[in-house]
């Protein structure tokens, strides 16, 4: 499972790629992950997508939970294409991004990311070549699988921000644990951020992180940054059912005012290692070869 390591590693510290630019913009990279299944990381995903493009920045939201993906049932859709249908049959990108909510653009990863390691030069440069007409976006929120596996490192150690999404429940505390000692021990990132879903209240959220970053900083040398905590709400269920984005269907309810407050700290992150998602594929590929 963590046969790439030392090229997760080597990936981690080089910059070759980040001078890689097609266009002046460079959208800021951020892959969001979990340790455990059923913490509702895909719906914090859609729904801060929407809150981001809310303020003014352009979205582009990357469903990268190969096979399991489900961001575009989220929203309400039922794509055609997904990234398989541009890598092997022969789509463009035009043809594959649908637009949602308020703009946001969704690229559907479905099963077309299982087989990276099997393409071959022509292929991996045409779909880059592809990919440079995703133009004047400001973030690549890149939505990935839980737990701990080649993939979900592969983009950890390639984007520029990775977000944790964890719960109070021991259970998702102790896999979100697990996953931050697996990125410090390949020095993947030095820095994690965390955001808490389905608390109580606000104290029942940072109480979690205070106990989440006293053991990550007595046991590990990484960083975390807490992002903020989501509410438990009826309103989320509902929406979820209807499929409707909550910050969309219940603007106002609890869980919303959670996630344009994450939004906006996020928004406040900084970064030295900005690339394009052409660069960020690049190295994906690296990765796998």
């Amino acid at each position: 499972m963590l046969d790439q390591a030392e090229n997760l590693r080597k990936l981690a510290a080089n910059n070759e790629f980040n001078s890689y630019s097609i266009h002046k913009i460079k959208p800021k990279i951020i892959t969001i992950t979990s340790g455990k299944g059923g913490v509702g990381k895909s719906n914090i995903v859609v729904n801060l997508s929407i809150a981001l493009q809310n303020v003014g920045k352009k979205v582009l939201l990357f469903d990268a939970d190969i096979g399991m993906g489900n961001d575009d049932v989220l929203m309400g859709f039922y794509p055609k294409y997904n990234v398989f249908d541009i890598i092997f049959n022969n789509k463009d990108i035009e043809d594959v991004i649908i637009t949602g909510y308020n703009g946001v653009k969704l690229l559907p990863g479905g099963s077309g990311l299982s087989k990276i390691e099997e393409l071959t030069k022509e292929q991996r440069d045409l779909f880059l070549k592809k990919l440079a007409s995703i133009q004047n976006v400001d973030y690549i929120l890149m939505d990935t699988g839980a737990g701990i596996n080649k993939t979900v490192l592969a983009f950890a150690a390639c984007c520029e921000e990775l977000i944790l999404i964890t719960t109070p429940e021991p259970t998702s505390l102790t896999d979100a644990y697990s996953l931050v000692k697996a990125v410090n021990h390949f020095k993947l990132k030095y820095k994690v951020g965390l955001i808490v879903n389905r608390v109580l209240d606000t104290r029942e959220g940072r109480v979690t992180f205070s106990k989440f970053k006293n053991a990550v900083d007595t046991f590990l040398k990484i960083d975390v940054e807490y992002l903020g905590c989501i509410k438990e709400d009826k309103k989320i269920i509902q929406s979820v059912r209807q499929q409707i984005p909550f910050v969309i269907n219940y603007p106002n309810c609890d869980a919303s005012k959670n996630i344009i407050e994450i939004a906006r700290k996020i928004q406040g992150l900084t970064s030295d290692n900005s690339t394009n998602i052409q660069g960020f594929f690049r190295k994906i590929f690296n990765i796998f070869s």
